[in-house]
């Protein structure tokens, strides 16, 4: 009998085919014990492997799998949006990694958080399986966004989450191009909640995200959440304006009751390049604002979705 899906996984995948058999196992046997209709969104982020070819198989034999293949690599933010679009779920999204870092066996836990009021459960990670290096700067990062954004964002917490249904219309109605999924999801508001969990290593394979995407990923937290890199430039021009004033009070000074003349090449020199530097971090932290707005005037549609599988009778 068809019914309507009440909960949605949604899963963008890219180069996954070592661990799509273990992503399938699991998700599969959660279905089978789980109560909820549930439908499973998978999104193929333009592949180089054979990721599209068993999304494909897959969603041609079993009616509960909804394949999403869009038309070259878009990232991971603009696949999950694809993701999130497509989804049919009318209670809520269940959004995880298809690197299985994100345990599905976790719905369970995050659904029942759902039904006692809270539109958005979140996923905050207490350990991680990565290198101490990206361990560092992820919990740096954390902390300096929430320190200068304007939105309270949860410390440690990525885009694995059980979203509602409401939340989910809110974000299908926001259109920026620089997307940070898990920054939208907060300014939304609504109640939200974590969940504490340890974050498993990858099952397989190496992690799709090269330091260039984790810095973009970071810029567009910082400059779509943060008025702070406009008023840091700011405030550093009054402070070279300070510089300069006391610089030109202490020559006058020295020339008008000292006699001093100040031989100033290497103090010239000095404040040239301090207020050359100033000024190039100015114009690039300006530009970084200016480029956003140049690809959102565009206008053009987030992704491009080549093909689509889904079983309209479960719906």
């Amino acid at each position: 009998m068809s019914q309507i899906p009440q909960i949605s996984i949604v899963a963008p995948l890219y180069n996954e085919s070592e661990s799509f058999p273990m992503l399938i196992q699991r998700i599969n046997a959660l279905m089978d014990s789980s109560p909820l209709a549930i439908e499973v969104v998978l999104i193929d982020d333009g592949s180089k492997d054979d990721t599209a070819l068993k999304i494909r198989q897959l969603a041609l034999t079993d009616e509960r799998y909804h394949g999403v293949f869009l038309s070259r690599n878009h990232g991971h933010q603009l696949a999950l949006t694809a993701g999130i679009a497509a989804a049919r779920g009318s209670e809520a999204l269940f959004v995880i990694d298809g690197d299985l870092q994100d345990p599905p066996e976790l719905l369970p836990d995050f659904y029942k958080l759902l039904k006692e009021g809270n539109d958005v459960v979140y996923a905050v990670r207490k350990k991680r399986k990565e290198g101490f290096v990206k361990k560092m700067g992820y919990h740096l990062f954390y902390r300096i966004l929430r320190s200068i954004s304007y939105v309270e964002i949860p410390l440690d917490s990525g885009d694995f989450a059980l979203i509602s249904r409401r939340v989910v219309d809110v974000l299908n109605k926001m259109p920026e191009e620089s997307r940070y999924l898990r920054g939208m999801r907060s300014w939304i508001g609504f109640k939200q909640v974590g969940f504490e969990y340890e974050r498993d290593a990858r099952a397989a394979g190496e992690s799709k995200y090269s330091f260039k995407q984790l810095f973009q990923l970071a810029y567009n937290g910082i400059f779509n959440f943060s008025e702070f890199p406009i008023k840091f430039m700011s405030r550093v021009g009054v402070i070279a304006i300070l510089i300069s004033l006391f610089y030109f009070i202490v020559v006058v000074v020295k020339k008008m009751f000292f006699a001093q003349v100040i031989e100033g090449f290497t103090s010239l020199l000095f404040v040239i390049i301090l207020f050359s530097g100033v000024q190039l971090l100015a114009l690039g932290i300006i530009g970084e604002y200016v480029l956003r707005i140049f690809f959102q005037s565009k206008n053009r549609p987030l992704f491009i979705i080549k093909e689509e599988i889904v079983n309209r009778e479960y719906i």
